[in-house]
């Protein structure tokens, strides 16, 4: 695929134009280095995991109304590259599958040609904010959510004609607008609106399905992740009957691929919407072993009154406190998987780890966003006897 038109200006993108394998040796040296410098004893550092797919792979985007110069025309799109006021216009992204880029040219042109405003950072005034798409890829269904303020003057059902008039490849199931008052230049919810259809598409995940509302976390590549989780569920001795925890659960995927082999699954997430899904979710897939806690794990861990035989772990960008760890620690399970998406950080909590009971049998790299230098890797940890 040639380089992106927008390459020069979009953020999203820093590998554009780099051949895959040097992407890939990219990402696996920085893994490398990561865990020599920390001096961390890794039994084996695996081979990275390519993408299932280069490109076409984000299943969610979320683009801001504004400008590329002050007072000029209206863009959609992405920040520019160093220049957080200007809005690139990216209806030819390669990340997304095209319908994406057919409704985000049609949105702004529906904006433009009946002369709405965009929302200002500075003078907090104007009409359109957002436009969030999202994409249910082996459903085929797709959610377009446009975020606007409460400003009068948006045609809600001209709006809903247009997109449902777009020839696409997948099926709009819900067509939404988002009420958002807020000054900081973020998406809120103060007010949703189903203006057509549902607030939800379905999607499906190592056998499972899955109902994912406007607003809740959902993986971006599932390709990619179904890989990364089959891997990391593999290193796991064999645990049925066995209690296992999924701390930092998001919306369940991996408590319920555990719930279908083990005897019971708690997964532990801090954001309550994420739990609610992910107990709808379980009903959905008819699986009564599961519990979810909504809370901060260290604190809704001590809550917990059964122990643990296996613990999985996916926690944020910023890893696990040292709290969480020690609380993790405690139990002395024979096996930890980490999952992470963030070498940094996974690599500072291997190095707390392994003084405190455990050795790192393994970490492998995955590369489930290519042209983008995101790596995430899963980590085997094994009970050192001595402890």
């Amino acid at each position: 695929m040639e380089i992106c038109r927008d390459s020069g200006l979009c953020g999203g993108c820093a590998y554009q134009g780099v051949p895959y394998e040097e992407q890939l040796a990219n990402k696996a040296g920085e893994v490398r280095g990561l865990l020599e410098r920390k001096d961390i004893d890794c039994g084996a550092l695996l081979d990275i995991e390519p993408a299932p797919d280069r490109y076409r792979y984000r299943n969610k985007m979320e683009y801001t109304f504004g400008d590329m110069e002050k007072d000029g025309p209206m863009t959609l799109g992405m920040h520019r590259k160093k220049h957080f006021m200007s809005i690139v216009t990216v209806d030819q992204c390669q990340l997304v599958h095209e319908d994406f880029n057919v409704i985000l040219r049609a949105v702004l042109d529906f904006a433009t040609e009946r002369g709405y405003s965009h929302y200002h950072k500075r003078t907090h005034k104007g009409l359109m904010r957002h436009l969030i798409i999202r994409r249910g890829v082996r459903t085929g269904e797709l959610l377009v959510n446009v975020v606007t303020s409460s400003e009068e003057g948006f045609d809600q059902d001209a709006f809903v004609s247009m997109v449902l008039g777009l020839p696409l490849e997948n099926r709009v199931v819900g067509v939404l607008r988002t009420i958002n008052d807020r000054l900081a230049d973020a998406v809120y919810c103060d007010e949703l609106r189903i203006l057509y259809g549902r607030d939800y598409y379905m999607e499906e995940i190592l056998g499972l399905k899955f109902k994912v509302s406007a607003f809740s976390f959902f993986q971006t590549n599932v390709e990619a992740v179904e890989k990364l989780y089959s891997y990391g569920l593999s290193l796991l001795d064999d645990f049925a009957d066995k209690t296992v925890f999924d701390l930092y659960c998001g919306t369940g995927t991996i408590t319920q691929t555990l719930a279908r082999k083990a005897k019971k699954a708690v997964g532990i997430e801090l954001v309550e919407e994420a739990v609610e899904a992910a107990r709808a979710n379980a009903a959905l897939n008819g699986l009564d072993n599961c519990r979810f806690i909504a809370g901060d794990v260290f604190q809704a861990l001590k809550t917990v009154g059964e122990k643990p035989d296996v613990i999985v772990v996916d926690p944020p960008r910023v890893g696990m406190s040292p709290e969480a760890l020690d609380k993790i620690i405690s139990y002395g399970v024979d096996q930890i998987v980490y999952i992470s998406c963030n070498p940094k950080s996974l690599v500072n909590n291997l190095y707390y780890m392994q003084h405190y009971g455990y050795r790192v049998e393994s970490v492998k790299p995955f590369d489930n966003f290519p042209g983008t230098k995101h790596c995430e890797a899963v980590s085997l940890l094994s009970r050192n006897r001595i402890f």
